[in-house]
């Protein structure tokens, strides 16, 4: 086991990706929240951590963990006599469309998109992050990633 650095480190060293990684999984207007009670989170559980090397993948764990809460505390169903449809645009999405069409993914989908481009992790870490085999990582991944080619194609259509 290696020495554990000072949390105000570990915050200055992953704190700008795990905002990263939670924007794109929540949005801008939740992922400043979500980032306080990751690293608040993250505060009381330090002393404990078993793998200090691997303390990137354990943030991502647990800020993954607080945009799920996030969300199930935001879930408003409102009924309504019909959906209403929905324009396409006639452009490719831009970036800031594109991560607007991540958070429409499945949670599992969204979650290891993030993980892998946003976090920029390796699919072992983004199994260890979701709690879940490096095959299904990949799988998720790969779902999502299939998921946004065909909205693309539908947006170009």
């Amino acid at each position: 086991m290696s020495r554990r650095e000072p949390f105000a480190r570990v915050v200055r060293a992953h704190g700008p990706a795990v905002h990263r990684f939670l924007v794109a999984l929540t949005g801008p207007g939740r992922a400043d929240d979500c980032w306080q009670d990751t690293f608040l989170a993250a505060l009381e559980a330090y002393p404990s951590l078993r793998e200090p090397d691997r303390v990137r993948s354990w943030l991502f764990s647990i800020a993954h963990r607080k945009a799920i809460d996030s969300h199930r505390r935001s879930r408003r169903d409102v009924p309504v006599a019909e959906p209403p449809e929905r324009a396409a645009p006639e452009r490719p999405p831009q970036n800031g469309e594109l991560w607007s069409l991540v958070r429409e993914l499945p949670p599992k989908q969204r979650a290891a998109v993030a993980h892998r481009f946003v976090a920029d992790l390796p699919y072992r870490e983004v199994a260890e992050a979701m709690g879940t085999s490096e095959e299904a990582a990949r799988r998720n991944v790969h779902e999502g990633l299939r998921a946004l080619r065909q909205h693309g194609a539908e947006l170009r259509a």
